[in-house]
């Protein structure tokens, strides 16, 4: 007997805090005007996407003590805008990314349980933390915490904001068993909570929301990071873009969840992914090579470099040859707030790697930032783009893809046009919603573990039955 068809799952990243964007291209358009993200979230949920991604950036990246020239030029407040768009949309899912170093639980609890209750149930908190004390400046308590605290006060930061989403109760709690929708108000409990940090009781101001908690999402590929969405997360982002390392993550993610108590099915792992479509593959290849010259400028490759090599590198010319100097590993970092500067532990072992690679293929200094950076995931016809996307979550690579376009707002519009429908055609994507809550799209229980229906019977799980393909 065959294995059936898993559903995949489609989520979509508005660009913001990334490096993917080409700003220069003649389609592209504004990343603060409202207009740009009703587009982009009405695009999704045409395409019937389980949800919409708003990363965070709380302060704007430096390079040699100026604005980083390639980030983001404002970025409105996660709350506002996501608030904003459950006006405009009905059924699509509103994540953002919230700090758990810089803010307080019973704040963020009070601002997702509202944007549930403006939403209809379909919100969703990706809980991230920083050790970055350069954007701990703009804040009362920047720089104080070590970077080995960072999950200890997240996780202690999650299980105290459940307890505060939890601290509603009573035996009038009454809920619809298909929808988890309350049919009779609850009553406010007060809450007390003395931990190693945060030490807070009083009485929680925001009735039970139709999810009962947000969904939480976490990202992360450290050990730490991996346990935390284990032990905690309904949903874990990646950054695994080949098919052997998505699986070899899959299953030690999956795998770790038994220890906690819960099923392969309670945590959703979906890559971030990127993809360029045209009408053949051979067009996709061509117009791929074109978007990668334009997200990395000469300008572009010195500044990576940068990263790396902690000089100012500005003299150098971008396709020329790389620095025969090595790199400054006693000084400050010249970049500030870059997540890329984690990724290199070894500046001097990464130099001599890439002036290998650089003098065995000839490559210019922008041909090398070319060539190691990130890559498109999907490239390829809708046909080719489809197939390759299902052939990833059959072979337990991932449940599915947070899409990445590289166009604001329009660029999501020929995925949703042309690559969907060929997704509905083999049976692996819905063709509709199913039901009123962002749980519902994602197949995942409400966590209403004191609940009751309105028959009596115990609301343990209301996910519903699995949608397989046959």
């Amino acid at each position: 007997m065959s294995k059936p068809l898993k559903q995949i799952h489609l989520a979509a990243h508005f660009p913001g805090v990334n490096n993917t964007t080409v700003w220069s291209d003649p389609k592209a358009g504004s990343h603060i005007e409202f207009s740009s993200f009703v587009h982009f979230a009405q695009t999704a949920e045409r395409a019937k996407f389980d949800f919409l991604f708003l990363a965070e950036g709380l302060r704007l990246r430096e390079q040699n003590g100026k604005i980083y020239d390639l980030d983001v030029v404002g970025r409105p407040d996660t709350f506002t805008v996501l608030a904003a768009l459950a006006a405009v949309t009905e059924h699509l899912g509103l994540t953002g990314t919230i700090n758990s170093t810089f803010n307080e639980p019973y704040e963020v609890a009070r601002q997702f349980a509202s944007l549930d209750h403006l939403s209809g149930g379909r919100s969703a908190w990706n809980v991230v933390t920083s050790w970055d004390a350069f954007t701990g400046e703009n804040f009362r308590r920047g720089g104080f915490l070590p970077q080995e605290e960072r999950y200890s006060r997240a996780k202690e930061f999650l299980a105290t904001a459940n307890e505060l989403f939890d601290s509603w109760h009573g035996d009038e709690i009454l809920a619809d068993p298909a929808t988890g929708v309350f049919l009779k108000d609850a009553k406010a409990g007060s809450f007390v909570h003395s931990g190693q940090h945060f030490d807070i009781h009083g009485q929680f101001n925001v009735p039970r929301s139709p999810q009962g908690r947000p969904v939480i999402f976490q990202a992360g590929d450290s050990e730490e990071g991996r346990e935390f969405a284990a032990s905690s997360a309904d949903a874990i982002f990646s950054r695994h873009a080949t098919l052997e390392g998505g699986q070899a993550f899959y299953t030690d993610v999956k795998n770790r969840l038994a220890k906690y108590g819960r099923r392969h099915d309670e945590l959703l792992i979906l890559p971030a992914a990127s993809f360029i479509l045209a009408d053949t593959d051979e067009e996709a290849g061509e117009l791929a090579k074109e978007v990668r010259r334009q997200q990395v400028s000469g300008a572009t490759a010195l500044k990576h470099l940068e990263f790396v090599w902690n000089r100012d590198l500005s003299s150098y010319d971008p396709e020329g040859p790389l620095p025969d100097i090595d790199p400054d590993v006693s000084a400050d970092h010249i970049s500030k707030g870059r997540a890329q500067v984690r990724m290199y532990r070894d500046p001097l072992a990464t130099a001599r790697e890439w002036r290998e690679l650089a003098a065995a293929n000839n490559w210019s200094i922008r041909d090398l930032v070319i060539e190691t950076g990130n890559r498109q995931n999907f490239i390829g016809s809708p046909a080719t783009v489809a197939g390759t996307i299902n052939e990833y979550v059959q072979a337990d690579a991932s449940d599915g893809f947070i899409l990445v376009p590289h166009i604001t707002p329009s660029g999501l519009d020929d995925f949703a046009d042309k690559v969907v429908p060929l997704l509905q055609e083999q049976g692996v994507f819905r063709t509709d919603y199913e039901g009123p809550t962002l749980r519902h799209h994602l197949g995942l229980a409400l966590p209403h573990s004191r609940l009751r229906s309105s028959g009596g019977t115990p609301m343990d799980d209301l996910r519903g039955e699995e949608r397989v393909a046959s």
